[in-house]
């Protein structure tokens, strides 16, 4: 390699730039929003710092794409997307709430990134990425916490001596009671509660302020999947004799005013069924209890059967932008 030649972006960086950009421009449409709307002086300076991350991201693929020489995504824009004059759709509490879900799912993405970066300018990128996000999560978490809106997972006992499995049943017992949770379950479990209850009331919204039928119809159904999804975790958790947080359903208002566009929310939806599918993942792997398992794949299932219908949705509307693609070869001989 000659002295100073820029190496080439792999395309593990291209692809985690091009959906870290598609989603920090969605980000920046909902949170200019939130911060118009918002009441609370402390919520509001953990938006403000929200969406300066999201912008600063946003300055920063661009420059990496452009002296690449690759096409910038369309993603989202304010002046498309978003009203930021629409009436209030969500609570200060919910919003605070949503951006401390999403400073989480921003430690476990941007460590991702980093972790398949090559290029020395990306490596570094990511890295700040990383400590900007854990910053932001501290910020939530303190501001939650003070106001008394931080729901901790729920508190075992102390361990007071070291055993061994002796049951085949600590796997699975048929003909008698399942054994308690174990730590990494109930952990798994009540997160996934938690994201399934934001995510109805996200999607309550959503459904709100729709305007296509089939885009309303939609949400409706995830509505119904999300409170099912909540009722088998609870349920889950009171088997083992263990407290279920609370939905956030009394969140929303009233508004039904056109506020963003059915792009924008299906994306949102179709990120959130995908990160789903991760945790869902996680949890098999992390829960020793066979009907656990059972139960994770049997729901992972059926979100990836209603992320599909809502591919179909956004791409019968033209919202569903191509990620970058290896060459088809045999169609350039073809056409050659």
């Amino acid at each position: 390699m000659s002295q100073g030649k820029q190496i080439r972006l792999t395309s593990g960086e291209i692809a985690q730039l091009w959906a870290q950009y598609m989603s920090d421009s969605a980000s920046i449409c909902m949170l200019t929003y939130f911060l118009e709307k918002a009441e609370d002086t402390d919520i509001k300076s953990v938006i403000a710092y929200s969406l300066k991350l999201s912008q600063s991201h946003i300055k920063k693929i661009t420059s990496i794409f452009t002296a690449e020489k690759h096409e910038i995504p369309h993603g989202f824009k304010i002046e498309e997307d978003v009203d930021v004059h629409a009436p209030r759709l969500y609570s200060d509490s919910y919003v605070l709430n949503f951006i401390h879900q999403m400073s989480m799912i921003g430690l476990t993405t941007y460590s991702g990134s980093l972790s398949s970066s090559v290029r020395a300018d990306i490596t570094d990128y990511y890295s700040k990425c990383l400590s900007e996000t854990m910053q932001l999560n501290k910020m939530t978490k303190n501001v939650l916490l003070s106001k008394g809106l931080f729901i901790r997972s729920p508190y075992l006992p102390n361990l007071e001596e070291s055993k061994f499995v002796s049951k085949q049943g600590f796997l699975w017992d048929v003909f008698g009671d399942k054994r308690s949770l174990v730590a990494s379950e109930v952990a798994n479990v009540f997160a996934n509660f938690q994201r399934n209850a934001l995510g109805v009331a996200t999607l309550i919204g959503f459904s709100q302020v729709s305007q296509g039928k089939d885009v309303k119809k939609f949400f409706i159904r995830g509505i119904e999947i999300g409170k099912k999804h909540t009722k088998l975790f609870g349920g889950k958790l009171e088997e083992s004799n263990l407290p279920v947080p609370t939905s956030w359903a009394a969140e929303i208002t009233n508004s039904t005013t056109y506020t963003f566009s059915d792009k924008l929310m299906m994306f949102y939806t179709s990120t959130l069924i995908a990160l789903s599918v991760g945790y869902y993942g996680t949890g098999i792997s992390q829960s020793p209890r066979v009907d656990l398992g059972v139960m994770y794949n049997r729901l992972s299932l059926e979100i990836q059967l209603y992320s599909e219908d809502g591919a179909n949705i956004m791409i019968k509307n033209k919202w569903l932008e191509q990620p970058p693609m290896a060459l088809n070869r045999e169609e350039l001989i073809k056409n050659k």
